[in-house]
């Protein structure tokens, strides 16, 4: 299905797929949504890319290894745990950082960072495992 409209088209509908999946990674923690839905969402904006374009044209797009980013989500998911150990709480308590950004109350948590983790997991996972299939469809 590798259409001229469809090539046309698919860079443009991953770009925005990838928007919204960060929309939904930051809008998790008070409505549905969070690091695991985003990364699906944009796993799947990256099969879309792949098929349209090619699995070497994702490659060049994402830079990294899709395990790599996956490895590096792992790493920053369990930051987020250790630091409530070193304020002499339990692992995984979340933590705030709370500060003022141009009179704006800004606030940071350690949920967050984790859900950040999550994403990357996520994104690496399913993306490897995507671009693989894909790949292989195409020998």
């Amino acid at each position: 299905m590798r259409t001229v409209i469809f090539r046309t088209i698919a860079p443009y509908l991953a770009a925005l797929m990838v928007l919204f999946s960060i929309f939904v990674l930051l809008r998790g923690h008070n409505e549905p949504g969070g690091g695991f839905i985003g990364g699906l969402i944009a796993a799947s904006a990256l099969a879309i890319f792949g098929i349209a374009c090619g699995v070497a044209s994702v490659r060049r797009a994402i830079v990294f290894h899709p395990m790599g980013i996956s490895g590096f989500g792992l790493f920053i998911g369990a930051l987020a745990g250790v630091v409530s150990i070193f304020r002499g709480q339990a692992f995984m308590t979340s933590q705030w950082l709370i500060f003022d950004f141009f009179d704006v109350e800004v606030a940071l948590s350690t949920p967050l960072v984790f859900d950040i983790g999550v994403y990357l997991v996520v994104v690496g996972a399913i993306g490897s495992i995507a671009l693989a299939l894909e790949e292989r469809e195409s020998d």
